[in-house]
Order: structure tokens, then sequence, then C-alpha cells
């Protein structure tokens, strides 16, 4: 069974469930802040980890294995979760490599009904520096209502690059003013603080996502 750090209320009318990154647990300081700010929008947020970040916390340093290999536990984390008892619509989506598998397995999910929505936090488009390396190739034909939220000076794929990829019309994009690979803009740069930005993710996932399927 897997297992899931929730925050919110499980009254809430709509869950998300997130993944984490490559690097980083699911209660990093990141993915806390991104639950917590979800869950004062009235979200039930519920965060899990892939086998190989859940075997780190027993001293089992395993890198990240490739992305489309743990497509099957983030469809058991679905299925886990319903288990627990958890009802009505549900987005799944996650922080870069997170979401990146989630969108791997959403029309699949979206097609069941599974799903209501896709929210990617950060996408991973390409390595840094390596812009040929695309990582897109699902997202031009995906048919899953999608909110992908990225900064402005995210190094795995900048506005300028994103606007040549054709992605799907299902896809929405929204960038973040001066945010990096977590959203963290430069304040003093921006005028934007974190929670500024955790903020308008919070509040357009619930125009333009929670909305439609609650």
């Amino acid at each position: 069974m897997t297992t899931f750090l929730f925050d919110g209320f499980d009254t809430a009318p709509v869950t998300i469930l997130l993944a984490h990154g490559a690097g980083a647990s699911m209660d990093s300081p990141s993915m806390t802040a991104t639950a917590k700010a979800l869950a004062t929008a009235g979200f039930q947020v519920a965060r899990f980890e892939f086998h190989y970040m859940a075997a780190r916390r027993y001293g089992h340093r395993k890198p990240p294995p490739r992305a489309e290999t743990v497509n099957p536990e983030y469809v058991k984390a679905i299925a886990d979760l319903r288990a627990r008892g958890v009802t009505g619509p549900l987005i799944i989506g996650g922080k870069s490599m997170g979401g990146r598998v989630a969108s791997m397995v959403a029309d699949e999910m979206f097609e069941k009904g599974e799903i209501a929505g896709l929210v990617c936090l950060g996408y991973p488009f390409h390595p840094p520096g390596k812009p040929e390396q695309l990582r897109t190739k699902h997202l031009t034909g995906l048919k899953t209502p999608t909110l992908i939220f990225q900064g402005s000076r995210d190094e795995f794929g900048t506005k300028d690059e994103v606007a040549t990829y054709g992605l799907s019309d299902a896809i929405e994009v929204i960038w973040l003013e001066d945010g990096d690979h977590d959203l963290k803009p430069r304040k003093a740069i921006s005028g934007f603080s974190t929670g500024d930005h955790l903020k308008t993710v919070a509040e357009t996932i619930k125009a333009k996502l929670a909305s439609s399927s609650s």
C-alpha cells in the first residue's frame, strides 16, 4: 500500500495527488509549502514517494530511475488513494519528474474517468543546458485538461523554447515571474515571493480545473 502525506480536510470537494521531483522527497520544503498552499485554498492534498526515494529513508541511496519506469507506481498510488476511501474528483500531478510521470499516465486515467485533470509544477521539458533532449513527445497529443506552472527563469524550459513545442490545446502554461525550477522568485528583483506564486498556483487550479470537475 502506498504511504501518503495528507494536507487539508478529507471533506474537501477535490483531491490533488502529488509526486516529488527526482532529487527531493515528498516532505521537502518545496513540496510541503505547495501542499500547504493548496490545502489553504480548499483542496485535500495527498503526497507520495516513488520506491527509490522511499528507500533513501532506510539508507539505500538509489539514483532516480528513468521516469517512465515508475509509471506503474503512479497508477498504483491512484488506486491506493481510492482504496483509502478518497472519492470525488481527483487531480494528479507533481513537482518536476513527478509531474512528468503523472503526465505520462494521465490520458489513460482520464479516459477511465479516474482523474479530472493534471497539474505540473516546473515541468522538466529538457535537462538544463541540453535543449535538444526534449521530453515533450507525449504532450503534443495530450487530452487531459492540464495546467503547467513554470518559472520564467526555469533552466528546464524557457518561455521562448516552450512556445515552439507545439503542445496540445488541452495544456495551458502559466508563467510565474522570475520563478526558478522550484517556482521561487528573487523578491528584490520581481517583487513576488514564493508564497505569492504558490497562491497563484492554488487559485488558478481552483478556477480552471476544480470548478469544472467538482
